[in-house]
């Protein structure tokens, strides 16, 4: 499996501050207003068709039948470099960031999620990562190394083996409705 840092590209910062202190240097702040007020129509969006397209638009190839949940959000700098494969799901509030502003430089890298993929509510995808066929993302997980097809991974940082409850040994269901007396 690749480092995810092999297929990130480093920048030196423009200037003497940090890396996002000039942003604008890099990147065209028009351009990066635009993909801002698109994404957040897409956030908000109840339509994963209209989700879709409009993602689309900004350069982010999506697969069919894509799920994006509410709230969850693409890079808004570099959305182009985003990838998501047929009927893979984004969860509700999940980012995926294809940059990281760092003091002395800022890097930029795909991110792709292979199909039929899963990521959590409230994870968070470094650049540079991709997510294997069939793999899932657990809820409020820190993504920063690749996940191998069809496994699970969970935490922060994000680490394999983590299965769903009920694939646990001793795991049963759980009554919901009233006990009776």
């Amino acid at each position: 499996m690749t480092d995810r840092r092999e297929r990130t590209t480093r920048h030196a910062t423009p200037g003497p501050h940090n890396s996002l202190h000039r942003w604008y240097a890099i990147r065209n702040p028009i351009r990066v207003a635009l993909n801002y007020l698109v994404i957040v129509i897409a956030r908000i969006s109840p339509s994963l068709e209209l989700k879709r397209w409009l993602l689309r638009r900004l350069g982010v190839t999506v697969g069919e039948n894509v799920a994006w949940g509410l709230e969850s959000t693409p890079d808004v700098f570099w959305p182009e470099l985003i990838t998501v494969e047929d009927e893979a799901v984004i969860g509700y509030d999940a980012t995926i960031l294809c940059h990281e502003f760092l003091t002395d430089e800022y890097r930029t890298g795909p991110v792709v999620v292979r199909e039929g993929a899963m990521i959590g509510a409230k994870a968070v995808v470094l650049p540079g990562v991709e997510i294997g066929r069939n793999a899932q993302v657990a809820a409020n997980s820190l993504v920063t190394t690749d996940v191998p097809p069809g496994e699970t991974v969970a935490g922060v940082p994000a680490t394999p083996g983590a299965r769903p409850d009920s694939d646990r040994p001793g795991s049963e269901p759980r009554e919901t409705g009233p006990r009776s007396p």
